[in-house]
């Protein structure tokens, strides 16, 4: 079984799977359908009436119809499998049975997995169609959960190898049939269950690969942290070491050999066989010859032992991402902070999670060196998620530090002669990053190592934002700018001219969460941007992509309001000298970036990446209003409009989005506080000015109704309308 993180954490194979069950009902390579059962279990599913499962009918009618329709015997291991699994069974036969069903489905999901499958096959129907069709889903469920009923005072209890049987046959039907992840996650009593699973080494592999499936189509329930020891053992998991005793270049060479077999995630389930029979075979020296016993899992090769474990680390740090992303937030990092996870993972970081020997090149049969498919690139991007996660507006990010990094912090606030950072003196010592380096330094030393190409880039970027996000500090951006932070993101943005539209916008947002009310961060973007040639390839980028860099627009937009306000000869030579702040400072400027803001998003088309440039337009206009502007920037606006030759379009394009911001903003008291302490006003001013500018009375100089003329007025329907 062992999903390979491409089918586990990406979901390939996913936009297959509709197209292959529709061709199913249709019949692959023309060949006729089998009456109306398939038609009458299906409606009987959905109804919870008439047909649902095999053992409705009889094994002969069942045979008879398997010669006509090639259901591959399903139907009938079903119907053993019902009467084998009854309460009082030793479960024997059972297990037998599932080990003739479960190579039926592996094969077909291998296939899905590998995009192997073609639609023009000669078939009838995919066999974990007729698996889940016939009741094969629902009958697993019943099995796995029988331990949890009692006869008698006495625990049922299945083998762990029956279990892994189990959870690999409905991982397989998951990965081929529409709808199974669902309706197993609407089964909150088997969910709980199978976390309490993954507490067993045995099967944790199989558990926490179908669990990932599940947690996709559904939100983790708060009764999970209740499981005794389930965050703890996660916790070890993450952080648990692999010894190395081979050297770099004999494992680069072994490594290579074995990419080829796990080039198929499916037969990884070979090696989980193997090596958890560890405790099975190691329980002391052999008696006739006196010799120590050799276990299979020290037999295996270094490789195999390191991608194992990187296996199971893959799916832990899936599973804690999806906590730290949950209502339960804070009593999960209270938890991970105490088992100290930050700190292991710090400790696995060059030997484990960033090795110097996964290059690029070291990737699966049959992928290029681009692809985000091997277990080793996908465990460098879950990690780097994880700390994503971890940091975003969370005080517990200093974890990320070492106590020599800590100090540091002081020592900055200290000659800036300003507050420390509260979360800084709160953070717990003996729970952070322990060595040379913590791990967010760790992560810009190889940020700034990383190749123009590279796939982390954007992810690295992305983590390291997380760390600044929330109320700017200004201690924060002067560790990262003495680390040369800056530098690196101009060099990738203007000397590399990155064309990744994603990374540009990683690169953007974390470029204005550093420089923003930071003027030493501004002199040193002067210092990097030395010549009108260098700017001009900077606003290039900036321009081709107004959603991408309106995060840094807004930050700089901000930056200048604040720097204007302050008496300082520091602060003035910064205003005097700066290429970036003095092109922003241009009336003509703001209002080119106001006019594109709104004219690329219109409310049907908004979505989490793009919502921002709405805020971005409504800062502009709140600075502008301070200065007592608005109206004068609403009017130029009117004249654009004019210019352009489509008179109201704009400014009722503008007044639908503000409606909308109002619905949005004021229900959702994070949302409106991230806006706050991002942009340092108040969110009362941006409900005053929203109101404002929605003001229904054309006398009014600040409302968007006086400049929209009576014939082009399209504010009164329904905004939300095609």
């Amino acid at each position: 079984m062992a999903a390979a993180p491409a089918a586990a954490g990406s979901g390939v194979g996913r936009g297959r799977r509709a197209a292959a069950t529709v061709a199913a009902w249709g019949g692959w390579g023309g060949r006729p359908r089998p009456g109306n059962i398939l038609l009458q279990l299906r409606q009987g599913q959905l109804t919870g009436r008439g047909l649902v499962r095999a053992v409705q009918f009889t094994e002969t009618f069942l045979t008879e119809r398997d010669k006509q329709s090639k259901w591959s015997g399903i139907p009938q291991l079903l119907l053993k499998l019902y009467a084998t699994s009854h309460l009082h069974s030793d479960f024997t036969e059972c297990q037998n049975i599932l080990k003739e069903i479960s190579p039926l489905l592996s094969m077909e999901a291998m296939a899905f997995v590998t995009e192997e499958r073609k639609l023009t096959q000669e078939t009838t129907y995919p066999n974990t169609y007729i698996f889940d069709l016939f009741g094969g889903v629902d009958l697993l469920v019943e099995i796995l959960m029988r331990p949890t009923i009692s006869i008698r005072g006495q625990k049922l209890k299945i083998s762990d190898e029956m279990s892994k049987d189990c959870l690999s046959i409905l991982y397989n039907t998951c990965v081929c049939t529409e709808g199974v992840t669902k309706r197993l996650a609407e089964k909150n009593d088997f969910v709980i269950f199978l976390f309490t699973l993954m507490t067993s080494k045995k099967t944790f592999l199989q558990t926490a690969t179908l669990i990932e499936d599940i947690l996709g189509v559904k939100k983790v329930s708060s009764a999970l942290l209740s499981i005794p020891g389930f965050v703890e053992r996660l916790c070890k998991l993450a952080t648990r070491k692999v010894s190395e005793s081979t050297g770099t270049a004999s494992f680069l060479q072994e490594l290579e050999e074995w990419y080829t077999w796990l080039d198929n995630a499916l037969v990884l389930d070979a090696l989980m066989r193997v090596a958890n029979e560890e405790s099975e075979h190691n329980q002391g020296a052999s008696e006739e010859n006196g010799l120590p016993h050799t276990s299979p899992r020290t037999q295996l090769p270094q490789s195999m032992k390191i991608m194992h474990e990187i296996m199971y680390k893959l799916e832990v740090l899936y599973v804690l991402c999806v906590l730290l992303m949950g209502r339960q937030r804070n009593q999960v990092h209270r938890m991970i902070a105490e088992f100290k996870l930050i700190p292991g993972l710090n400790n696995l970081f060059d030997k484990l999670i960033w090795r110097k020997h996964s290059a690029s090149a070291l990737v699966l049969h049959g992928h290029n060196q681009n692809c985000d498919c091997s277990p080793d690139i996908t465990l460098k991007i879950q990690f780097l998620r994880l700390l994503q996660s971890f940091s975003d507006h969370h005080e517990n990010k200093y974890l990320l530090l070492n106590n020599q990094e800590l100090n540091e912090l002081s020592a900055i606030s200290l000659k800036a002669n300003i507050p420390e950072v509260e979360a800084v003196l709160n953070t717990d010592r003996s729970l952070v990053c322990d060595g040379k380096r913590g791990l967010l330094t760790r992560l810009l030393q190889v940020m700034k190592k990383e190749p123009a190409e590279s796939s982390f880039r954007f992810w690295q970027a992305r983590a390291v934002e997380s760390f600044l996000r929330g109320t700017t500090s200004y201690a924060d951006q002067m560790f990262l700018l003495k680390r040369g932070l800056l530098e690196h993101i101009l060099y990738c943005i203007v000397d590399s001219e990155c064309k990744s539209r994603d990374v540009l916008q990683s690169y953007f947002d974390l470029l204005g969460e550093l420089m923003k009310f930071n003027v030493d961060a501004f002199k040193r973007f002067n210092k990097y941007i030395n010549t009108d040639a260098k700017f001009q390839v900077f606003l290039k980028q900036i321009n081709s992509s107004l959603v991408d860099s309106n995060m840094l627009v807004r930050c700089v937009t901000l930056s200048l309001d604040r720097f204007e306000n302050q008496v300082d000869m520091k602060v003035a030579e910064v205003l005097s000298e700066c290429r970036l702040l003095a092109y922003i400072s241009q009336v003509p400027t703001q209002m080119s970036f106001l006019f594109r803001l709104i004219n690329i998003i219109h409310v049907q088309t908004l979505t989490q990446e793009n919502v921002s440039c709405l805020n971005t337009s409504l800062v502009i206009l709140m600075l502008a209003r301070r200065k007592e502007r608005l109206p004068l920037y609403l009017r130029l606006l009117q004249r654009m409009e004019h210019s352009k030759k489509y008179p109201g379009f704009l400014l009722n394009n503008f007044h639908n989005l503000l409606r909308f911001w109002q619905q949005h903003y004021l229900h959702k008291d994070k949302d409106s506080t991230c806006l706050e302490n991002s942009s340092c006003i108040s969110f009362s001013y941006w409900k005053e000015t929203v109101s404002i500018l929605l003001n229904p009375d054309r006398q009014s100089p600040s409302a968007l109704v006086s400049y929209i003329e009576e014939p082009y007025m399209d504010i009164d329907r329904d905004f939300t309308e095609e």
